[in-house]
């Protein structure tokens, strides 16, 4: 059996139930031995995180402590300049060359795939599930859509180290670190959007307001 491992990058600024569940019914559906939750240091594609590097990695650990699938891996901030995909994942190719790697990322963050650092090498090294909601529409350009078909997993061999793409429809809660940042910043609770240590770290540090 190929051991089989995710890798779920992001600012997590805070992670929240959205990003978790998510990790979880992937590790489910894939037989995942875990999901690697993977915060960026420095990314290229959106506004810097509020929090520092430091405190969203303390969110992380606090959020999954009792959950022995999903583990905190902070290889992209020990590392300097942007947070490219590509490096991470033959930094993860390096260290498990023997294991399924699956680059796990959001329908947005795959329709400007194009645009990413040396994104057609990829697939050299992992494959990329997409997350999928079912009221969400998919259209790539016209440079991603020939790939994204030549790529496509049409079976459910799993065996393969890389190189395929997998959509998949999960249940995505309507949750955005955005929306709880801006609750925090007018004063209200975050309860229930994210794990409850992660609640009470925000408060203790004063996060976000």
């Amino acid at each position: 059996m190929v051991q089989a491992v995710g890798l779920f990058g992001g600012t997590f600024d805070p992670v929240h139930l959205g990003h978790l569940r998510s990790a979880v019914e992937i590790a489910e559906l894939f037989d995942l031995e875990h999901v690697r939750l993977i915060p960026n240091a420095v990314p290229p594609h959106r506004a810097q995180p509020e929090a520092t590097a430091q405190h969203r990695l303390l969110m992380l650990q606090l959020a999954v402590k009792n959950s022995p699938n999903i583990i905190i891996d902070d290889c992209e901030l020990q590392r300097e300049g942007p947070s490219y995909s590509i490096d991470t994942v033959k930094l993860m190719r390096e260290q498990m060359p023997d294991a399924a790697l699956y680059l796990i990322v959001g329908t947005d963050a795959f329709q400007a795939l194009d645009s990413w650092h040396e994104w057609q090498d990829l697939l050299t090294y992992c494959h990329i599930i997409v997350m999928q909601r079912p009221d969400q529409a998919f259209q790539l350009s016209e440079t991603l859509q020939p790939w994204y078909q030549q790529h496509l997993a049409l079976d459910a061999d799993k065996q393969r180290l890389a190189g395929a793409i997998w959509p998949v429809t999960l249940t995505q809660l309507a949750i955005s670190a955005t929306e709880i940042r801006s609750k925090i910043r007018d004063g209200n609770s975050a309860a229930y959007l994210t794990p409850d240590p992660v609640v009470t770290i925000m408060e203790q540090l004063g996060l976000y307001r």
